[in-house]
């Protein structure tokens, strides 16, 4: 018998140095140990969850078959450090470090500009590093590969891929690269730039001064693991925890003796199931069986009629075994091979499917698997194992839908999966649709196959089955009986559609949502396979000595064949070159790396939960309410406070100031307004304890009414946060009696989430004298933070500090939700007398801060039959949740902001903000511009379409021409507006490729491309003078260096880089010599929030005026010493006793708004530009690809054109995201479902266009700002809508050749959903359509 008592020494290696855990727990995850344990914390905690790659790292073992080393990335927030037994871990840190040296990969994605943000880039660099390891020069495919389980929300990818190429051993990139030309620049018969003898520089980066790739160079792997794994351990490890016991046994014959023994036990190995469902459902395990060791599980054999594959095997080892049969098999063989491999390269990210098991993914049956279906089809048989001996079973629907009888025995594991070869006339196809192309769970799959009678178009065997579309995978075992015999033609398809949708039925209410849909891929999804069939037939035909008959496929259906292929996207970014007469040493206008990239890539920049564990410091979690709106009857806290580690609860009794406003409490008293709503909060001596204190706290309610959370409702319950926002202009009663034609339409704007890398994160330290607090925080407006804690703990502000060295993303998230974190963390701080730290879940993160505001507009357009519009009337409601927050200014803006680039005479808008019991919505990059210039653009698209003309020759008419007026008469020149324009129409050839999209569409009719380009004018700023001044604090040392010190926040956007740009130009000396810190109120006070694109105009100012007053003071210094160093006249000054620090101050740009009159300037500048996409869509399945983006923007002078042209990729791709994959869903009861990245779709690196330019327009003069530069952070967002109108313009076109009313209501986010659904056909038409009145929909749309 064995003994399991005391727990084993669990031996691993990190980066080369030898751990042993004496008392290692099995819910321990690597993740943790390395930040909390070895200090290791260049590896990110972002989801938790696997799903985003901030967490990766390389993996290396001794492959127990092979003998060889692999390496292979995962994400260490799944990987419990007990399955790490002989395992050597590398991180970020050791790969390279800036204090002893680089690697390639780190100092490449830097000096590509491949990081802003930072906090996803050591996730990036382990994902190449991992790639680089295995395959030293590897190709642009497995590039995207690797790095498709990361996500980045700075970016855009692009830049990162571009980092990624330079290892490439084929590159399809630019032929002329290093040469400042391009292969995609216009050719000499193209038309004139309008850019005239501009220099114009294609190069963001030199390529030649990369450090060579030198493999011999790497960590090797530790000669005792190598020594461990030649004598493998035999006998059994156990790991005991304090509530889990993991068994890891070292022969077969000890696994089956104790999965006989512990039957409930699951065996675990990658953890991809398990874990999620451990964190998220609170699923519990008291003993885990790990199989890891087990050679037997990864043995793969191959035999004449069959391939049998070892449970064992990672989903990635099935990847290249199938990979290899294909290979060496004749096609006829491999039907099921081929079927299985397209899937797994879409299944997950890399670092999932390195992780997961082939058996671990069959035996946790997810209704979403991929691979299932098709091995249910392919008539796989699961080998089973037991101390009674073998078993076979079929892997089919009785054992996929877990009938007792076709199952596996308590005592049984799966040892191998058979797999047979394909026969000659049998065919197997599988197909998928997620919300994007890759690393998404599908909303249906399937796997299909059909076996026909030998030189006929008989059905002999038939075999469908689906996932998706219930609690398990589903065989529509019966339609397949009934069609077997019938001839592979037309009418065939007829019936085999209306059997399916009679077998694999969905109710309305079903868990998932998207009924219709799902209903309408079931048939779809069958009618390609019909095709395929029907072409591989064709094929067959020719190599056929018999006259084989078969219905032929129409030139027409063919494009409905082909799925849309991933392609390493390509693209030039273009900017003027600084001027040759300019100092090289003036950094100005040069594409310089960002100050923290080489950190970033090294996971050597601390961000706040970095920082090392304080003494005594307790981590607080939050609870949160479960109710929309109810009263608070009671809180129990004796459970809570009874548990170990439990310090105490902060409730809003124990706030010894002001506890938030009126209308929006920091802590819930006596009623919550929605769910996520923070009530109390748990500090505790470790961030589990206090998680495991909140479950246990148990709270009564009663519900109230009403409960509000959509528009409609709202509007219906007269319930608004604050007076409508109205502008007008001309007579609109009037002209629209005088138009030709009037069109009226709506438009819904779904929310968004900000999707910030590092969640919402703060640590508290209370001083032991004068009531002081350092707060250390991931804020834009640290002054906030400061405002709010001081009110809540009604202390003076001079007694609080907060810090902000860097922040993790922000977008607008992080300007007003951060101070209520911290005020909470702070009461915490002073009541138990601890230093507090609060980190926030992605889940809890999701639900409790809001995001974007959803909208719904209602426009009504009177216009002339040649396109020019005479009157608009728009009215726009926002959902802004169940407090103000930032809801009246967003609706403010919203509305001045809705006319865009267009005159039209005659005007009005309205705006309301909705009061829903939903989370308060907030700032978000754009503040209203992206939701509401959709609705403006959306009318243009009606009137071009009703009209009979081109979208773009309505936008051209309709645009600003000269000098003039908005409709808040603020006057302005239109006239970098329509060379932005027009650059755009050139650099694209637009117009002969709206031909091309012309000629293609004529030619296919399940496949459409659709072509749009967008204008853009974007003002820039808040609407109030205040909020523009800005204040830096410059120190000059006695030995000539210089700290800058200013009130901007390091968000990823580069304000300190460029802030020490104006430094070096303005103090005349290299940007080595000077250096900035952090920022803080401390240093400099009283400062605003790091938005509105404003950021490094208003403290670039501040900076200049500081340095301008140092320079006058040594102005007589440098005079009578000319030929003097910097250093010589430092050390002059500080003898003469000639001050070296300065404050600067920028008093800011004027503005203002009368809403009474509808008059103003509110706005200082606004930011021109242009878009142009291209798409394709698949008018059966919805999906989309992006073809190419053109992009063309008014820098003026780029401070910093990496930055810069990094800023508009980054928010382009964003915006992208709102208006395609984006989409947040709600329960009827007002709970958020998408609380991660599972759910919650975020643009990944196969998203980017696959052709992607972005140029800014050469610089002009503008006095108003620093150095003529403009703020682009946000301006870009909307650019993204140029893909929502090139898909609204596909569907356009696919509705009008169907016959169906072009003029659709228009939704956003176009998900595939929404694109499939408004391409009506034959299929949509045939699917059962349930009555509202009759179901309980599983989401209620909130826009």
């Amino acid at each position: 018998m064995l003994c399991l008592l005391r727990s084993d020494e669990l031996v691993f290696f990190v980066n080369g140095k030898k751990v042993i855990e004496k008392n290692a727990d099995p819910e321990v995850t690597l993740l943790t140990l390395l930040r909390k344990n070895l200090g290791l914390t260049g590896t990110k905690y972002a989801c938790g969850r696997g799903g985003c790659g901030a967490c990766t790292v390389m993996v290396s073992k001794c492959d127990p078959v092979s003998k060889k080393i692999r390496h292979f990335s995962i994400t260490s927030c799944l990987v419990p450090i007990c399955s790490l037994y002989g395992a050597a871990v590398t991180t970020v840190e050791g790969v390279g470090s800036i204090k002893t040296k680089l690697h390639p990969v780190q100092e490449r994605i830097a000096k590509s500009h491949g990081t802003q943000c930072g906090f996803c880039t050591p996730g990036m660099v382990m994902s190449m590093y991992t790639l680089l390891r295995n395959h030293p020069q590897p190709s642009e495919e497995q590039l995207m590969e690797a790095l498709g389980g990361n996500l980045c929300r700075c970016t855009g990818y692009r830049p990162i891929l571009e980092s990624g190429k330079t290892f490439c051993m084929e590159s399809n990139g630019c032929e002329q690269k290093g040469t400042g030309k391009c292969c995609c620049d216009p050719g000499e018969n193209a038309s004139p730039s309008h850019s005239g003898d501009v220099p114009i520089s294609t190069e963001l980066f030199t390529q030649d001064e990369f450090q060579p790739l030198d493999p011999t160079q790497e960590l090797i792997f530790p000669p005792e693991l190598l020594r461990m794994a030649e004598n493998p351990e035999k006998r059994t490890l156990a790991f005991h925890g304090e509530r889990v016991t993991w068994i890891s046994p070292g022969t077969l014959e000890d696994l089956l003796e104790l999965k006989a023994k512990h039957p409930e036990a699951p065996l675990v190995l990658g953890n991809t199931s398990l874990g999620p469902a451990m964190k998220s459902q609170g699923h519990f395990h008291p003993v885990l069986l790990s199989p890891a060791r087990i050679s037997e599980l990864s043995v793969v054999s191959k035999t004449s009629d069959g391939l049998t594959i070892g449970a064992g095997c990672s989903l990635a080892q099935v990847k290249d075994i199938l990979a290899e049969s294909i290979s060496e098999l004749p096609e006829e063989k491999t039907q099921t091979y081929r079927a299985l491999l397209k899937h797994l390269k879409s299944l997950a990210g890399q670092q999932i499917r390195n992780m997961a098991s082939l058996g671990g993914h069959i035996i946790s049956r997810p209704c979403y698997s991929d691979l299932n279906p098709i091995l249910a089809v392919g008539n796989a048989t699961l080998n089973l194992l037991s101390e009674a001996g073998t078993r076979q079973i079929p892997l089919d629907e009785h054992f996929l839908a877990g009938s007792a009888s076709a199952d596996l025995k308590p005592e049984e594991i799966l040892e191998s999966v058979y797999i047979p070869h394909s026969q000659k006339w049998e065919f197997v196809s599988a197909f998928r649709q997620a919300q994007c192309q890759q690393n998404a769970l599908a909303d249906v799959n399937a796997g299909m196959r059909v076996l026909l009678k030998g030189d006929t178009d008989t059905i002999e065997d038939l075999s469908i089955a689906y996932g998706g579309l219930g609690a398990a995978t589903v065989s529509a075992h019966k339609s397949c009986r009934q069609l077997q015999g019938r001839h592979w033609n037309q009418l065939m398809l007829d019936e085999a559609c209306r059997l399916l949708l009679e077998e694999v039925s969905l109710p309305g209410s079903a868990p998932g949502g998207r009924v219709e849909f799902k209903r309408t891929l079931v048939v779809s999804f069958f009618f390609k396979f019909y095709l395929e069939v029907l072409q591989k037939l064709k094929k067959l035909a020719k190599l056929s000595s018999d006259r084989l008959q078969y219905h032929e496929v129409s030139d027409l259906s063919l494009s409905a064949l082909e799925d849309f292929s991933v392609t390493v996207p390509q693209g030039v970014q273009r900017y003027q070159s600084v001027d040759s007469c300019q100092p090289l040493q003036d950094p100005v206008g040069r594409p310089i790396m960002h100050l923290s990239a080489l950190k970033h890539a090294t996971g050597e920049a601390i961000f706040c939960d970095d920082i090392p564990r304080v003494d005594k410091e307790l981590f607080m979690a939050l609870l949160i309410s479960t109710r929309a709106h109810a009263k608070i009857i009671s809180i129990d806290l004796s459970k809570a406070l009874e548990l170990p580690g439990v310090v105490d609860v902060i409730t809003a009794k124990d706030i010894p100031g002001t506890n938030g406003t009126e209308d929006d409490k920091l802590l819930a008293v006596d009623e919550v307004l929605c769910v996520g709503q923070v009530i109390c909060a748990v500090a505790a001596e470790t961030d589990v304890q206090a998680k495991r204190a909140i479950e246990n706290i148990k709270i009564t309610y009663e519900d109230l009414e009403p409960v509000i959370f959509t528009i409609e409702d709202a509007i219906k319950h007269n319930s608004f946060l604050c007076p409508e926002k109205k502008l007008e202009q001309g007579n609109i009663k009037e002209a629209f009696e005088k138009v030709d034609q009037i069109v009226e339409g709506e438009v819904h704007v779904g929310g968004q989430e900000h999707f910030y890398m590092e969640t919402q994160r703060v640590l508290v330290i209370p001083k032991t004298e004068d009531k002081e607090l350092d707060i250390y925080v991931s804020t834009q407006d640290p002054a906030h933070v400061q405002k709010t804690v001081s009110s809540t703990l009604n202390i003076p502000i001079n007694r609080i500090t907060c810090h902000v060295k860097r922040v993790g993303g922000g977008f607008g998230g992080k300007v007003g939700k951060p101070a209520v974190f911290g005020a909470i963390a702070a009461a915490g701080a002073i009541k138990t007398g601890h230093p507090i730290r609060l980190v926030l879940d992605r889940e809890d993160d999701m639900l409790i801060t809001g995001g974007r505001h959803p909208l719904f507009g209602k426009y009504k357009v009177g216009f002339m039959n040649n396109g020019r519009i005479k009157a608009l009337d728009i009215e726009c409601f926002i959902n802004g949740g169940c407090t103000l927050d930032d809801s009246e200014q967003v609706t403010e803006f919203l509305i001045l902001k809705l006319e865009n680039a267009y005159k039209i005479r005659n005007l009005r808008f309205r705006g309301r903000a909705c009061m829903t019991n939903l989370p308060s919505n907030t700032a978000f990059r754009g503040y209203g511009f992206p939701q509401g210039t959709l609705v403006t653009e959306s009318c243009i698209t009606a009137v071009a379409a009703k009209c009979g003309l081109l979208p773009e020759k309505v936008r051209e008419k309709n645009m600003y021409k000269t000098v003039d007026k908005t409709i808040y008469k603020q006057a302005f020149s239109p006239e970098t507006l329509r060379q932005c324009w027009n650059e755009c129409l050139d650099k694209s050839s637009f117009h002969s490729r709206r031909k091309q999209v012309e000629e293609f569409n004529k030619k296919n009719y399940w496949k459409k491309k659709g072509i749009a380009i967008i204008p853009m004018k974007f003002s820039v700023g808040f609407g109030a003078t205040s909020y523009h001044q800005a204040a830096a604090l410059v120190h000059i040392y006695t030995d000539g260096s210089v700290l800058v010190t200013h009130g901007g926040n390091e968000l990823g956007q580069g304000i300190h880089t460029k802030m020490l740009q104006v430094a070096s130009r303005e103090l005349k000396i290299p940007m080595s010599y000077i250096h900035t810190c952090e920022t803080s109120t401390a240093t400099v006070p009283n400062t605003i929030a790091t938005a509105a694109s404003i950021g490094s105009d208003v403290n670039g100012r501040a900076v200049q005026n500081a340095c301008q007053t140092l320079l006058k003071r040594l102005e007589p210094i440098i005079k009578k010493n000319p030929e003097g160093s910097w250093e010589d006249w430092i050390e002059a000054a500080f003898e003469q006793r000639i001050s070296l620090s300065a404050t600067g101050y920028f008093r800011g740009y004027k503005a203002f708004m009368d809403w009474e009159k509808g008059e103003g300037d509110p706005f200082p500048y606004y930011v021109y530009g242009a878009a142009c996409s291209e798409v394709e869509i698949d008018c059966l399945t919805g999906a989309h690809k992006k073809i190419r983006t053109d992009i063309v923007m008014d820098a003026c002078c780029s401070l910093n054109p990496a930055i810069d042209i990094g800023q508009i990729e980054g928010s382009f791709i964003q915006g992208m995201g709102l208006y395609t994959t984006e989409e947040l869903k709600y329960s009827p009861e007002g709970v958020l479902y998408s609380r991660g990245p599972d759910e919650y779709k975020v643009p990944t690196i196969v998203d980017v266009p696959e052709e992607f330019n972005v140029s800014l327009l050469p610089s002009s003069q503008t006095p108003l700002t620093i150095y003529s530069s403009k703020g682009l952070g946000e301006s870009g967002m909307f650019l993204g809508s140029s893909v929502f109108f090139a898909i609204t313009d596909a569907v356009a076109t696919a509705r009008r050749e169907r016959d169906i009313a072009e003029d659709f209501t228009v939704k956003s986010p176009a998900t595939p959903e929404w694109v499939r659904m408004a391409c009506a056909d034959r299929f949509t038409e045939m699917i059962p359509r349930d009555d509202p009145r009759t179901f309980k929909p599983w989401s209620i749309p909130v826009a």
